[in-house]
């Protein structure tokens, strides 16, 4: 009966019926024989110390850890890797600014040679400072304690994907991760949702900067309902979109340090927060009807009510609860879950943790382990923590350069769709192989993770050991008997870490 009534509940909750809250349930169906499975599942891949750390603490006490984490420290040689970083060392207006001032000064050039040198040199700059901030967040998923709140970093850059190709997206994604993204991966959705929505990377890449009164561009709005919030189902119209758009009108970007001329009577209107700007000389005052209900037109404040309003929306919990199965449970996720998942979304007002925690200790999840398979970022980070575990990689450029083999580089997905979260996506043929030769240069410790760039290049030996304690106690239980006869068989270790990384199991989370 108990049952039946949370059932009933979490579905009179999506109505916003049931006056009860729906309790998440304390402990996990997360059996002791399991422990490896579900640490490869929360985190970007098992290795020794996380395994360790969760055998110690026990797996509840460890993913409620996850799920609220403390502020923790990188390893000092990875954190010294990401203090030497231009885009660490300097605030993104100034960076921005000196680019910016880089470009006019290319503008001015007159000798054909010496603009053309000096337009590569300005496009490797937004280059280098781009690859920094996928170095950066590589080294965070690689050895951050807080192993959630990193992979949930990817999932939103993922759903509020950008392309750093556009424009100079390249020199925001880093900011755009590190300050709207990366703080609210784990918090509320609302919060999240405006930060997104506040940062210059999103209002640059969906074009909302061209989105004015009586030169509406709907791009954002469009996607925002689409693919950020409601989903493609969520039952809103055209009119909704174009109701949007007029209440985004004056949302936009200033990359300079002088604000617009604003009219006398809209100056007190005038918003400008960092890189953000909301202009009143381009707002559409007017009244606008926007998901069944009138917003009064007043402006700044009428994107706070849209997005308090999409937050809201039952179709929101729905579509962000079913994502969040798909990525961390199957394909297909069952209906029950992600029913329950919502329920939990609309009873904390989005709580992001608390809707994780919902679907983390469920049956489903543990019925699951194993089974997911892994996408390109997935495969490559797993492997390099199981392989290295704690020992800090001098150089992300391999790591970099195999996700671009995979059609999987950080920033770099074209559309505003994200990456597919699906197997179909990531099995092909095309996709083994090169999975196959990473395994092979990991497994061989070739693959140049601890050389360093530069004209000077340093090396440390770091020979991978693969068949350590965490192996031989858990993870060699969870073989199928010709992934173990493969093994037997490697003349080598280099040979037995290759079988191992390229092995059906290790292709899968």
């Amino acid at each position: 009966m108990r049952i039946r009534y949370l059932a009933a509940c979490a579905a009179l909750l999506i109505l916003g019926g049931c006056a009860t809250p729906l309790q998440a349930p304390a402990t996990s169906a997360v059996k002791p024989d399991q422990l490896a499975g579900a640490l490869n599942r929360v985190s970007w891949g098992v290795n020794q110390s996380t395994w360790r750390q969760a055998e110690k603490l026990g797996y509840d006490t460890w993913l409620d850890r996850q799920l609220h984490p403390s502020p923790a420290a990188l390893p000092q040689a990875a954190q010294a890797q990401i203090d030497a970083m231009t885009i660490t060392q300097k605030p993104l207006p100034q960076l921005i600014q000196e680019l910016d001032q880089q470009r006019k000064d290319i503008e001015k050039i007159t000798v054909d040679d010496d603009k053309k040198s000096a337009q590569q040199a300005y496009q490797q700059e937004l280059n280098r400072v781009a690859k920094e901030a996928a170095a950066r967040s590589l080294l965070r998923n690689l050895y951050s304690p807080n192993q959630l709140q990193e992979q949930m970093t990817w999932f939103w850059m993922n759903h509020f994907s950008v392309h750093q190709g556009k424009s100079n997206l390249r020199v925001l994604v880093g900011d755009y991760e590190d300050k709207a993204v990366r703080p609210h991966a784990l918090g509320k959705f609302r919060d999240l949702l405006a930060a997104t929505l506040r940062h210059p990377a999103m209002i640059r890449y969906l074009d909302n900067e061209q989105n004015a009164a009586n030169r509406i561009n709907e791009n954002y709005a469009r996607e925002l309902m689409e693919l950020h919030t409601l989903g493609v189902d969520g039952g809103y119209s055209q009119r909704d979109v174009q109701e949007l758009a007029r209440i985004l009108t004056g949302v936009g970007v200033n990359l300079g340090s002088a604000e617009p001329k604003v009219k006398k009577e809209l100056q007190a209107q005038y918003v400008r927060q960092g890189l953000f700007e909301f202009n009143p000389n381009r707002h559409d005052y007017g009244d606008k009807e926007f998901l069944g209900r009138t917003v009064k037109g007043r402006g700044l404040a009428e994107v706070d009510e849209a997005i308090e309003r999409l937050s809201r929306h039952p179709a929101t919990a729905r579509f962000i609860s079913r994502k969040l199965a798909v990525y961390f449970v199957a394909d297909e996720p069952s209906p029950a879950l992600v029913e329950r998942m919502a329920a939990t979304f609309a009873s904390s007002d989005g709580d992001i943790a608390a809707v994780l925690r919902t679907m983390f200790t469920s049956d489903e999840f543990a019925q699951s382990l194993g089974r997911k398979f892994k996408d390109p970022v997935h495969y490559v980070v797993s492997a390099v923590r199981l392989t290295y575990d704690d020992k800090v990689i001098l150089n992300t450029g391999p790591m970099l350069s195999w996700l671009n083999r995979m059609a999987e580089p950080l920033y770099g997905r074209q559309t505003p769709d994200g990456y597919p979260l699906t197997e179909s996506g990531w099995a092909s043929p095309g996709q083994m192989t090169t999975r196959f030769e990473i395994a092979k240069a990991i497994g061989s410790g070739n693959a140049g993770l601890f050389k360093t760039d530069g004209p000077q290049p340093t090396e440390r030996p770091a020979f991978p050991q693969l068949a350590n304690a965490l192996y031989y106690q858990t993870l060699q239980k969870t073989l199928g008997q010709p992934t173990r006869q493969v093994l037997e068989q490697a003349t080598s270790p280099q040979e037995w870490n290759t079988f191992l990384l390229s092995s059906p199991e290790l292709m899968h989370r």
